[in-house]
């Protein structure tokens, strides 16, 4: 392959959907091709929020059941309506319910509404974080730049951002097996400044961002295209670990990073 995948294939590929010749042909392609591998990243993280966010919002249970009473009441109330003189009265008590149990309903789904709107627009920014972080720890692997810091001792990475960060954050002074701090770098997510942390873990590289919290940040774990993201927060941090090795040592080295805070 020569040219850049297109939209479709890539959106197949990272929904699963393509034959095994083409996927097998679509991923010896984004392994050597910087922008479809970002745009891929970009693809599954926009399709995982997206996914999350259509089941996230239902009515509750307890909701459901208080408008069932509140509808089978008036039902029976008027059901059993007594002599001629009462029934214009009962069947007004039974309207006025319905128009209760309506307003009750427009209340609940309007204010579910707002908060799916307020959700949906911080998961996308969230989601959008998360696909920039995985456009900079891709360009980390394919360029062959030395980090800014270069340094196993995190005596001498953490100093090195002062200064440079509106914030403070903490190294681990140990590591599980096999991962070695490797230096840092001063980068940028959505115009702010943030720490990229650059570890080996065996011979796969991983990029651990550090970000002030600004919004309502979200634990997230993706695994898509050889690639997982694992976003998690720790008091006023946010944090986004990414890296194509094991999700089980991914998830080490963000719980080693997440204890030190």
């Amino acid at each position: 392959m020569t040219d850049h995948l297109t939209a479709a294939t890539l959106s197949a590929f990272a929904d699963g959907e393509l034959p095994a010749e083409e996927a097998a042909a679509a991923r010896e392609h984004v392994d050597t091709c910087l922008p479809c591998a970002s745009t891929l990243v970009d693809t599954w993280l926009l399709k995982s929020s997206i996914g999350k966010s259509a089941h996230r919002y239902c009515m509750t249970a307890p909701c459901e059941e208080r408008l069932q009473k509140i509808i089978g009441g008036e039902s029976r109330n008027t059901a059993t309506a007594g002599d001629a003189s009462m029934r214009p009265r009962r069947k007004w008590i039974g309207y006025s319910g319905w128009i209760a149990a309506a307003a009750m309903f427009l209340v609940l789904l309007s204010w579910t509404l707002m908060q799916f709107r307020a959700q949906r627009v911080a998961s996308n920014e969230y989601a959008a974080l998360a696909a920039e972080a995985g456009d900079l720890h891709i360009a980390m692997l394919a360029s062959s730049a030395q980090p800014q810091v270069v340094s196993s001792d995190r005596h001498t990475v953490k100093p090195w951002f002062q200064g440079k960060l509106p914030f403070s954050f903490n190294l681990p002074e140990t590591l599980p097996a096999d991962m070695h701090l490797d230096g840092a770098n001063l980068a940028y997510l959505g115009d702010r400044p943030v720490a990229q942390l650059l570890f080996s873990i065996g011979r796969h590289r991983a990029s651990v961002f550090v970000e002030q919290r600004t919004r309502t940040a979200q634990a997230i774990h993706l695994s898509r295209a050889g690639f997982h993201v694992i976003g998690f927060t720790t008091g006023d941090l946010e944090l986004i670990a990414i890296s194509d090795v094991d999700p089980g040592q991914l998830r080490a080295l963000a719980d080693a990073v997440r204890a030190a805070q």
